[in-house]
């Protein structure tokens, strides 16, 4: 099964677009190794853990998804939620809570719900991204100083008791160096060399830095000398083991992390995993719109989720970290290039030969220099101008989301935070919807609204004009000034012609507003449009009412007694 964008791009495939297609994944695998790695520990994990889901989603979703240039991996936006569940559920809840991610992915492509994606309000989004940058900047500092802290879950408790280990055992001085030093060269790289990836340069520097001070005897901290793995022959290894990811089927393997999942498990796992498949798909369609604006192409959102979904059951099913598209590493496969799917592929493949030819290379990075590239991470991610921007020109309403949803997702998690964002969005969208529709009267003793109306309706009639939709957010307001009974109006003519939308609730309520005033012995005249009119016919049944229906207001005028 080959992916609707490498079906497209393949009909012209030439030597030369292979030749840039190589180029790009060689620069995007040299950004996404560090960078993998690093997420994989701000987690809670070992970092071949995060190359391993590098490998298989750099590799399986160009293959099957639907972007043309969409790099997918492991992304900053998933160590908020990652990590308590490592902390909960250990490392078989996370391959468990993986798989199911990637299950509901697929299920959601495959019904095709990728379109509606978009439809997430822009101040949740950018709420969400600057909660979880500001969590994974505190996450970065325990490294960045060398404070060797085993962090709790809660964001304040990390806050807390990162300032008290600085205040009473201060900061180990050679890895504040080393990650200060990596952390100043990437953020000037841009304007020295600005074709060069920065998390390249300043993780080479800060490594650089870190083998001087051990030359002289200074102790800093590394991934070979802060992480361990056990060898086949039993023997205890340091840093990233030199081999592929290997895949385990629940039921087919000796390891008890692929031990066939219980019902309980599959109950309490369920809702992480969907939230995980919700980020996911959140994060690829819009990595992937993203990457159509600046290489002018077009990614079909259905084949990515299917993509994606895929790449997270591998990457579960290879001990992995979930995954999805990741728009920093999209952004340089663009411009390093790239021109089809295949380059995309590429950058997983050469992860996997690093992986296997140079992890004693891999294990000398200092885990200071990983933990700045985490900040840089998080600055961006932040999103500061596009807040500031909202809270500057954006509706009220947009604000008060945006700040709800940036508060709960930073001090309780990501899941609170796009609930309470989104649930906020609706109601102050309602509530700004329901002011939009207006009711206005023509009749003897008030202005006359509407010109098709004439100055000689007799003194009993009453016309009420409703411009905007009639739903359960504004129509009581509007209806009981209908239903308030002047003693002199006897013929009552409803325009609903600038109606365009009426929910169930508001048809419940025009049919007990005519109820009311057939009951009081009042004419009632209905004009609306044709679609409106067959609605009310078909679901208010007002036969035994005495209404008058017509199309338009002309027609309804017509139709009064003089």
């Amino acid at each position: 099964m080959i992916g609707w964008a490498l079906k497209r791009t393949l009909v012209e495939y030439s030597l030369d677009k292979f030749m840039r297609d190589c180029l790009s994944g060689i620069i995007v695998s040299l950004v996404a190794l560090p960078l993998a790695m690093a997420l994989s520990i701000a987690v809670g994990l070992s970092p071949q853990y995060g190359l391993y889901t590098a490998i298989v989603a750099g590799i399986v979703t160009p293959l099957l998804g639907g972007s043309v240039h969409q790099v997918s991996g492991p992304t900053a936006a998933f160590v908020v939620i990652l990590a308590p569940i490592v902390t909960t559920h250990g490392m078989r809840g996370l391959i468990l809570t993986t798989v199911i991610a990637g299950f509901i992915l697929v299920l959601a492509g495959a019904f095709k719900i990728g379109r509606y994606i978009r439809y997430i309000p822009y101040p949740v989004t950018t709420g969400f991204t600057s909660g979880i940058a500001v969590v994974i900047a505190i996450l970065s500092l325990n490294d960045f100083f060398g404070l060797g802290l085993t962090m709790p879950d809660h964001f304040f408790d990390k806050v807390v008791l990162i300032f008290q280990a600085i205040k009473t055992q201060g900061i180990h001085w050679p890895e504040f160096a080393v990650g200060g030093i990596s952390l100043f060269v990437m953020g000037i790289s841009r304007m020295l060399v600005p074709k060069f990836p920065a998390p390249i340069l300043g993780v080479i520097t800060g490594t650089l830095v870190s083998l001087l001070l051990i030359q002289f005897g200074i102790s800093v901290d590394t991934i070979g000398t802060h992480f361990q793995y056990t060898l086949p022959n039993g023997l205890i290894g340091h840093g990233v083991p030199p081999s592929a990811p290997v895949f385990q089927f629940f039921g087919f393997s000796g390891s008890d992390l692929f031990k066939v999942p219980s019902l309980q498990e599959l109950k309490i796992l369920f809702i992480p995993g969907v939230v995980v498949a919700a980020l996911a798909a959140l994060e690829s369609v819009l990595s992937a719109t993203v990457a159509d604006g600046m290489a002018g192409t077009k990614h079909h959102p259905n084949s990515e989720l299917v993509g994606i979904g895929m790449s997270n059951i591998l990457c579960g099913l290879a001990s992995g970290i979930p995954a999805t598209g990741a728009i920093a590493r999209t952004a340089t496969n663009i411009q390093s290039g790239g021109r089809t799917p295949i380059a995309s592929a590429l950058h997983g493949i050469f992860i996997l030969a690093y992986v296997v030819f140079f992890s004693d290379l891999i294990s000398i990075l200092p885990m200071s220099s990983l933990a700045a590239i985490l900040l840089i991470t998080a600055y961006r991610m932040s999103h500061i101008q596009q807040f500031v921007r909202v809270l500057k020109i954006g509706p009220i309403e947009d604000s008060i989301a945006l700040v709800l949803c940036f508060l709960f997702t930073t001090c309780i998690d990501m899941v609170a935070g796009v609930t309470v964002g989104v649930i906020t969005s609706c109601f102050l969208l309602v509530k700004r919807l329901a002011g939009i529709t207006e009711l206005k009267v023509s009749a003897q003793k008030v202005k006359f609204f509407d010109p098709r109306v004439n100055d000689s309706l007799p003194t009993d009639v009453a016309v009420y004009h409703i411009n905007g939709s009639i739903f359960f957010g504004n129509v009581e307001e509007i209806l009981e000034q209908i239903e308030y009974l002047d003693p002199n109006i006897h013929q009552f003519v409803i325009d609903l012609t600038g109606v365009p939308f009426v929910d169930i609730t508001g048809m419940v309520s025009l049919k007990r507003t005519f109820t009311t005033l057939s009951l009081h012995n009042k004419r009632i005249i209905v004009c609306a449009k044709r679609a409106i009119l067959e609605q009310m016919k078909n679901k208010l049944h007002p036969d035994h009412l005495n209404i008058i229906f017509e199309e338009s207001l002309e027609s309804a005028i017509k139709k009064i007694n003089p």
